[in-house]
């Protein structure tokens, strides 16, 4: 069974961030990868422990991104496929996809795993659109997946706590949410593996894929912080009833 996992590097979620224009100032940033595609990797890795086969990891970005895919070699995928691109945020949402698709169809994977969506942009589409251009059943918010012969049957999360499972057939793109499996470490013999394991590198030119923009970020910038207190005063219980209406009717949280 060969699995194909989309991975994206990210700045860490803790880096300092300075606006420039349209983006963030990247000069400054520590990057890693794209947790919910962490989640995916893992679970891609589980997949392949269970019915044997391959993971072959797949990231578009400029030439920093192999530190995150030397990350999933570290952790036990077989291979690698690096779209480089320095522009990438030249890309909208469909170009990445067009990206990945086209690096994909000639592996003619049996599954094809994304994370639910991407810490920086967090557009969760890029998996969909990914799907849609190579023609493939899909499915979202993936909790578990089980492999049953040319099928599979996946357990997704819906609102509210519900949850809802789907049969469905071989080969599909699945965008997994965080949580549904427990992360591994990279250990020092996987590390060790990771320098000898090989990487593909190809471009958007080899591709045939030129950059889109259907869709711009026109600005970023700071949220605004604001500060708001409301004092009660008088009698405590009064003040108490007036501070369960105001979390119940206007912050609704009760």
């Amino acid at each position: 069974m060969k699995i194909l996992v989309a991975i994206k590097q990210v700045p860490v979620r803790d880096s300092p961030l300075r606006v420039e224009g349209r983006w963030i100032e990247e000069a400054d940033l520590s990057y890693e990868i794209n947790e919910p595609d962490a989640y995916a990797l893992e679970e891609a890795l589980q997949l392949r422990e269970k019915h044997g086969g391959e993971v072959v990891a797949l990231c578009a970005g400029p030439v920093r991104a192999q530190q995150t895919i030397r990350e999933a070699l570290a952790k036990g995928a077989d291979r690698a496929i690096h779209v480089e691109e320095a522009k990438l945020a030249e890309f909208d949402t469909l170009g990445v996809a067009k990206l990945l698709a086209s690096a994909a169809r000639p592996e003619n994977p049996d599954l094809i795993l994304t994370g639910l969506q991407s810490d920086d942009l967090g557009s969760g589409q890029t998996g969909v659109v990914m799907a849609e251009l190579l023609g493939l059943p899909h499915s979202t918010i993936i909790m578990q997946v089980e492999v049953n012969s040319s099928q599979i049957r996946v357990k997704r999360e819906l609102e509210d706590g519900w949850f809802q499972h789907i049969a469905m057939p071989l080969p599909a793109v699945l965008t997994i949410q965080s949580g549904i499996n427990k992360l591994r470490y990279a250990t020092l013999m996987g590390i060790k593996k990771a320098k000898t394991k090989e990487i593909k590198r190809v471009t958007a030119a080899d591709l045939g894929v030129t950059a889109t923009a259907a869709a711009k970020i026109e600005k970023v910038y700071h949220p605004q912080k604001t500060r708001q207190a409301e004092i009660f005063e008088g009698d405590p219980k009064a003040a108490a009833a007036k501070l369960v209406e105001k979390l119940k009717f206007e912050a609704r949280v009760l």
